[in-house]
């Protein structure tokens, strides 16, 4: 009787936080179909920010930038920190635990003390401001977390594999190819997912590494906020939030997340 009582008190408790979690979104994109720009009530049906969202070139082009650099972003982090994590798996080296405890900071250090350091570096090596600079950066905060991701997958690879690969006559490619990369598979794209979803978000480093007229969707919506906020940008969020959580059925659905299929 008790563990019953508590498994119904522990699904309660679940529901709250996915409400706590999801109502503020359900609520933005419910909010999208309102008729009215101030979200009076009774809710009106109508699709009309849908269709001035279709003929806004500003959202459209901000968002077009954002998920742009994201993919962008998310490539080239994928990559090297996939091969940082296989680096680190493979070889002991001087300095490989602080290699490994100096990823943290980037992830715990304040964004805006992060985006005010990568501004003065930038000016300072004569780089300034622009896509370059706001992929590099974006690249920089990106990697930690997918190093993170795809070295828990290693934690638990058997090396021995790769050592019997070894001995049939594989080189290190073949190896990495043919053994350690489908094992790992699954934490790389989960890093990839977490890097693209992080950096799609970003405002700080966004904000303070683009050119004027240039801005990235989160930017624009900050912008919006300040200027006057339109229902279109709930239309493009909500637009957005479906491709994304579509991409993360996707992955979800072929790849192995949790454990062995």
């Amino acid at each position: 009787m008790r563990g019953t009582f508590l498994a119904r008190l522990g699904k309660l408790w679940l529901a709250c936080i996915l409400f706590f979690l999801y109502e503020p979104i359900l609520v933005m994109a419910f909010m999208s179909f309102n008729a009215s720009q101030y979200y009076q009530l009774p809710f009106e049906f109508s699709l009309k920010w849908y269709e001035k969202l279709a003929g806004n070139s500003e959202i459209i082009d901000a968002a077009t930038r954002s998920v742009g650099i994201a993919l962008v972003t998310t490539l080239i982090a994928t990559i090297l920190g996939t091969a940082a994590s296989v680096a680190l798996f493979r070889f002991e080296f001087r300095g490989k635990r602080f290699l490994q405890i100096m990823l943290f900071p980037p992830i715990a250090i304040p964004w805006l003390i992060t985006g005010t350091a990568m501004l003065i570096f930038f000016f300072g090596v004569g780089l300034g401001r622009g896509t370059p600079s706001v992929i590099i950066g974006h690249v920089a905060l990106a990697l930690p977390y997918v190093i993170v991701v795809v070295s828990a997958r290693l934690a638990t690879f058997d090396a021995t594999l790769e050592e019997a690969a070894r001995s049939l006559g594989a080189d290190s490619w073949t190896v990495t190819r043919r053994v350690t990369l489908p094992w790992i598979s699954s934490g790389i794209i989960a890093g990839a997912l977490l890097a693209f979803a992080v950096r799609f978000g970003q405002f700080v480093v966004s904000y303070f590494l683009s050119e004027p007229g240039d801005s990235t969707l989160p930017v624009l919506i900050y912008t919006s906020i300040r200027t006057g906020f339109t229902p279109e940008i709930n239309a493009v969020s909500a637009i957005i939030i479906v491709m994304s959580m579509a991409v993360m059925l996707v992955a979800a659905r072929f790849s192995n997340f949790g454990g062995e299929r």
